[in-house]
């Protein structure tokens, strides 16, 4: 039943509880306690998703990152650059992949000098810009 009211609302954040309800066969209340549940256990969150193009920043990469030492410990102080909005650890030619968001190519070139290489431990970086953004998609949670 949870995985419905996921689809549900994957298909439309903005859709009301009654609505929901009646398309799995629960009440309203039903589905307002399961999607506090949810959001409270850390399953789904319920946010805005934004097209940064629209909001002015114009340039948005992808960064690879080769580090020395604790790869873990780079990676929270990367979480903390205000611009870095994904940070993941990883296995190959990377130990840390970071995604940007920036107003410009000036912006980006100011974070990946002073902020992203900045912090100790990072040993080289490889920037891949984002040209056109072709497909994005937030409901693999439920295949």
């Amino acid at each position: 039943m949870s995985k419905a009211i996921i689809e549900n609302l994957q298909s439309d954040g903005r859709r009301s509880y009654a609505g929901i309800g009646q398309a799995v066969g629960l009440s309203e209340a039903a589905v307002r306690q399961r999607v506090a549940r949810l959001v409270d256990n850390g399953v789904m969150q319920i946010v805005a998703v934004t097209d940064p193009m629209q909001l002015g920043f114009a340039r948005q990469a992808m960064i690879g990152i080769r580090c020395q030492g604790d790869a873990t410990r780079v990676a929270e102080k990367l979480a903390k650059v205000a611009s870095v909005d994904y940070v993941v650890l990883t296995a190959g030619s990377f130990d840390i992949i970071v995604e940007v968001v920036c107003a410009d190519d000036t912006e980006l070139l100011e974070l990946l000098n002073t902020e992203i290489r900045a912090v100790p431990g990072v040993l080289s970086t490889e920037t891949l810009v984002y040209l056109k953004l072709v497909k994005q998609q937030y409901n693999w949670g439920t295949r």
